[in-house]
């Protein structure tokens, strides 16, 4: 915030706020935020000494009062001809030493990890779920059981079935790993915490693999978030039926459905790559063909291409669940980092040395001018 409140003073709140990430309301909210405490509050004339407040602490610890409410202590003491404090009184004494809680068993619910998974290559990560396809009749469903790799997005195995069961999924988990040629200690599988995911079976079938378990944590809706995609695309598809007349109707449409998610569907996640390609190690063949399409288009026609050489997407080179956040508050001075589109910018103008965090400065390092691509395209809407 030093570093935001004194290049306020050049290029103006909104420039600084926006060149060093910060939202305008969080600079003036800490910016009005005192440090310094407020001064106590002076004791009352009327209120305890502490020789009386030990007192009163000394008696609440006697052997007669040690298990009984201040309420019962003041009603004891009062019928006794004794008056310490009030009851009130008590409670604030009590209050004092750490000594007041609730006495009633409350449930205490634990703190869950959130679970960070990270694949670099197929089947280090699957993530499995089951849904539920409407039947022929209110209150009937069909049970869609899906392993997908999460790095891929490769559907390696699915299976739809008339309940729910822990013995199905163990089934389809054993069938799905003998496919897939997996080793002990290869593979991480996540699921939600629905009944078949943390079943016994399945758990022992888990650890007899060699195959480390994880879980969402509980009442979290996106500690799963590969599946619950990979859902949406079934459900969303243009030919996906209100409702399905048999389970044979549900096998047919999966069936029709899941080689195209795998073999035809580009995508986005994935550099526009099919779920297959990446899967099988064909990725970097099908991005240098692209590569030799661009380059004929753009040696055709190069005025069209304002931005030069175009070149397609890349695969991303991790995929994760719950990706660590990196915080750091350091801030650093880069002495010729400019800021597009405020005042110092531009020839003859006084360059100045803006305070700018480190994690920015990696995150332009290796690129022209130390301008990444986003603030060029901001530059280009500026100008």
């Amino acid at each position: 915030m030093i570093v935001c409140q004194e290049l306020s003073k050049d290029v103006g709140t909104a420039a600084a706020c926006k060149s060093l990430d910060i939202a305008r309301p969080t600079y003036y909210r800490r910016l009005s935020a005192r440090d310094e405490r407020a001064p106590s509050r002076p004791a009352p004339p009327r209120s305890l000494s502490a020789v009386e407040r030990q007192e009163v602490l000394d008696v609440l610890h006697t052997d007669r009062f040690v298990d009984k409410a201040p309420t019962e202590v003041y009603a004891t003491l009062l019928d006794e001809g004794i008056y310490h404090c009030s009851i009130r009184t008590m409670y604030r004494v009590l209050e004092g030493v750490d000594e007041v809680r609730e006495r009633r068993d409350q449930a205490r619910h634990p703190h869950y990890k959130a679970p960070e998974l990270l694949a670099t290559a197929p089947n280090q990560v699957w993530s499995w779920d089951i849904t539920k396809l409407l039947g022929p009749v209110k209150w009937a469903y069909f049970y869609l059981y899906v392993i997908l790799d999460i790095f891929s997005r490769y559907v390696v195995g699915w299976m739809i079935a008339a309940h729910e069961s822990s013995v199905l999924a163990k089934r389809l988990i054993a069938e799905t790993c003998e496919k897939q040629s997996v080793q002990p200690g290869q593979l991480t599988v996540h699921a939600d915490r629905g009944s078949s995911m943390k079943s016994k079976p399945v758990a022992l079938l888990l650890t007899d693999l060699g195959i480390t378990k994880t879980h969402s944590r509980p009442h979290v809706s996106d500690d799963n978030p590969f599946s619950e995609s990979q859902f949406k695309t079934l459900k969303y598809r243009p030919g996906f039926p209100d409702r399905f007349g048999s389970i044979q109707d549900a096998r047919s449409f999966c069936q029709d459905f899941f080689p195209w998610y795998n073999g035809e569907h580009r995508h986005s996640g994935i550099g526009l790559l099919t779920p297959e390609v990446v899967h099988y190690g064909q990725a970097q063949a099908v991005i240098d063909q692209r590569s030799i399409v661009l380059a004929s288009a753009f040696a055709a026609h190069p005025e069209r291409f304002v931005r030069g050489l175009p070149v397609p997407p890349s695969l991303p080179e991790a995929a994760w669940i719950n990706k660590p956040k990196v915080e750091t508050n350091q801030a650093v001075l880069a002495p010729t980092t400019l800021i597009p589109g405020v005042a110092g910018h531009g020839p003859g103008e006084d360059r100045r040395s803006w305070g700018i965090l480190e994690s920015d400065l990696s995150n332009r390092a290796g690129k022209t001018d130390g301008i990444d691509t986003k603030f060029k395209m901001q530059v280009s809407h500026f100008h």
